[in-house]
């Protein structure tokens, strides 16, 4: 069913919003655009699917808005956080209550950012045709192709949440999921804030003053995005703008004279604009600069600590059917084994049951890993005993499936 007036999307809202979930997914286009331009909507209930044509003339959006904020109904996505973006840009509101099948498939052990088809494909067997995943999304009429691709993506989903809401129900799991809807139905998580754009570039700044005109830089240029609705790289790139805050030039000659700078950019109003952010940064008192980000396995990190917490994270991410990168990264472990409160999630919550506390015991000598008949187990010990270490423990977290061997670590 297509839907291409008020009127008809109303109505269609208005029995979906009786349902216990509806699954939802969106076409967009943001190639040329700061801001994602909505083009499809496709929803499905218990009496079938809709497609929503969000171009369609004089069609007003509202009562879908609605749906997606009714705390009765279940929003139902797969790798939701870009169309929660575009509906919290386009109305102001974070779709709630929502489910991620993607994450819940992480908590559930299906490995790192499962595509839909491919889980598709592993919870019911069913093959999609993905063949107008690329296409323009914003030409009308939309062929019958598009269509049926539109309609695919919220009906299999259906049977998807099916079982993945059972299985995590079945493995205790279910509130593990909770957390992680919060964070992605957070406002905060799609605040557009000019100010925080530097941090894109965190690894790119060695020195103090490169630190201080980069925030200046990247937030102009977030700002002169966002109100010309253009993707950054057609303001400046990324590659001119790192050289204008390393190189930190004072006139428009020296501006000009920079080699990734886009020749004849410098006597426009935005060379001005620039040269005024650098002047700012340039103006700023070092003291109230964040800390420049620390080099992988630097300051504080024992990089033999890290590479344990490595073998440990695997170990139980295995252990328990869990995707390793959902409970923590690289980034993460540096910082755990640097400091016992560092403020990152494998530390809080589900994740510091299930990994932290060991990471925590493995740094302060109480837990050692070692090798059983070809895996990795774990040692429970007292705090500064010697000797040899006692012998293994079984031990299982809860929702644990059956130790399996743990390959050379690998994480991101």
């Amino acid at each position: 069913m297509m839907i291409t007036t008020t009127e008809e999307l109303a109505s269609v809202c208005a029995r979906m919003a009786r349902a216990a979930f509806v699954t939802v997914d969106t076409e967009f286009l943001r190639e040329t655009t700061f801001w994602p331009k909505l083009c499809v909507v496709q929803l499905a209930d218990d009496e079938g699917p809709v497609v929503i044509d969000a171009l369609a003339p004089g069609v007003d959006l509202a009562p879908l808005f609605d749906l997606m904020t009714d705390e009765t109904c279940l929003k139902v996505f797969h790798s939701g956080r870009q169309d929660i973006e575009i509906f919290h840009h386009l109305s102001g509101h974070v779709p709630h209550p929502v489910f991620d099948t993607q994450v819940a498939a992480m908590v559930l052990g299906f490995g790192d950012s499962i595509s839909y088809d491919q889980l598709v494909q592993r919870t019911t067997g069913v093959v999609l045709d993905k063949s107008s995943r690329f296409t323009d999304w914003s030409r009308r009429p939309l062929s019958d192709d598009q269509v049926t691709y539109a309609i695919a993506d919220v009906t299999h989903l259906r049977d998807v949440y099916g079982k993945l809401s059972k299985d995590l129900e079945a493995r205790g799991r279910a509130e593990w999921l909770v957390e992680e809807m919060e964070t992605l139905t957070s406002p905060a998580t799609y605040a557009a804030h000019p100010e925080d754009a530097w941090q894109r570039f965190r690894s790119r700044l060695r020195k103090p003053r490169d630190l201080a005109v980069m925030m200046e830089l990247a937030a102009w240029r977030e700002s002169e995005a966002q109100t010309r609705d253009v993707p950054r790289s057609r303001v400046l790139k990324d590659d001119a703008l790192v050289e204008v805050a390393t190189r930190a030039p004072r006139t428009v000659d020296a501006l000009g004279g920079l080699r990734a700078f886009p020749r004849g950019y410098e006597r426009s109003r935005a060379g001005q604009e620039i040269l005024e952010a650098v002047a700012r940064g340039l103006a700023l008192d070092p003291a109230s600069l964040p800390a420049i980000e620390r080099e992988r396995g630097g300051a504080g990190a024992n990089p033999a600590t890290v590479e344990l917490l490595k073998v440990l994270l695997r170990m139980i991410a295995e252990r328990n059917a869990v995707a390793s990168k959902i409970i923590a990264n690289v980034d993460d472990l540096e910082q755990i084994a640097a400091d016992d409160d560092a403020g990152v999630p494998a530390l809080s919550g589900w994740r510091r049951e299930l990994f932290g506390e060991q990471a925590l015991k493995l740094k302060a000598g109480t837990l050692a890993l070692a090798i059983e008949r070809g895996r990795v187990v774990t040692l429970e010990r007292d705090p500064g005993e010697d000797g040899p270490l006692p012998a293994p423990k079984p031990r299982r977290n809860r929702g644990e499936r059956r130790p399996e061997k743990v390959a050379a670590p690998s994480v991101d």
